[in-house]
């Protein structure tokens, strides 16, 4: 059962802080199940469909995580479920998120994400529009969500030094908003790290990680 010898030594390298999250994008029910019987109960999904169909099937006491680009038109479709959404980019998305949660009168978690990759194609706020959108009314007048953390993705390269100043930015980033307590933002949960890098990550000072290939394989 390699998916569960994966899973409990990785789970046994991480400090009581951090959370694993397992990228089960792709993955087929039963390679997820056999991670929930190994003790894991957060996995992330890339995709609302896919996730939707895997939460209808799947036991209910699992944490679904949306680790994917969201676009806005597709919110609705996880709101009912979903425990956190990652990869908010932009006050628009979080407006419809807000709009949804009001619907469904639910709260959802949110974290934002933050560029910080020297690539074009990484999606996330810059930090003076993280600023904007943190002391916008807009934001201050939304009631159904909590920012409750900063995530970003480190550039694709075998630059380990690149990595880790990427990494020790987005740390920087969240030290200094850290303090900032208001009814819709309480950061305590620094979403980095992947299979590749994710040591590096939490020696940087992340508190959740995303790992997929080191416990599932290889992606189909």
């Amino acid at each position: 059962m390699p998916i569960e010898e994966n899973l409990l030594q990785i789970k046994s390298q991480l400090p009581d802080n951090v959370t694993l999250v397992a990228v089960s994008k792709t993955k087929p029910i039963e390679d997820l199940m056999e991670a929930y019987h190994a003790g894991q109960r957060i996995f992330g999904e890339n995709k609302i469909q896919e996730m939707t169909e895997k939460w209808q099937q799947m036991p209910k006491d699992i944490e679904w995580h949306m680790i994917g680009h969201v676009q806005s038109n597709k919110v609705k479709y996880m709101i009912p479920y979903v425990k956190l959404i990652h990869g908010v980019d932009s006050l628009k998305l979080l407006k419809e998120i807000n709009r949804q949660a009001v619907r469904w009168r639910k709260n959802i978690n949110c974290l934002l994400q933050i560029h910080i990759a020297e690539e074009e194609t990484k999606f996330g706020l810059d930090e003076n529009e993280l600023e904007e959108l943190l002391n916008s009314d807009e934001f201050k007048g939304m009631t159904n969500i909590k920012v409750i953390g900063l995530m970003g993705m480190a550039t694709f390269t075998d630059n380990q030094e690149q990595i880790k100043k990427e990494f020790q930015y987005l740390k920087s980033i969240f030290d200094k908003y850290k303090s900032l307590n208001t009814t819709n933002c309480q950061l305590n949960t620094l979403s980095t790290g992947m299979s590749g890098d994710y040591q590096l990550a939490i020696d940087c000072g992340s508190t959740m990680v995303r790992i997929g290939s080191s416990i599932f394989g290889n992606r189909n």
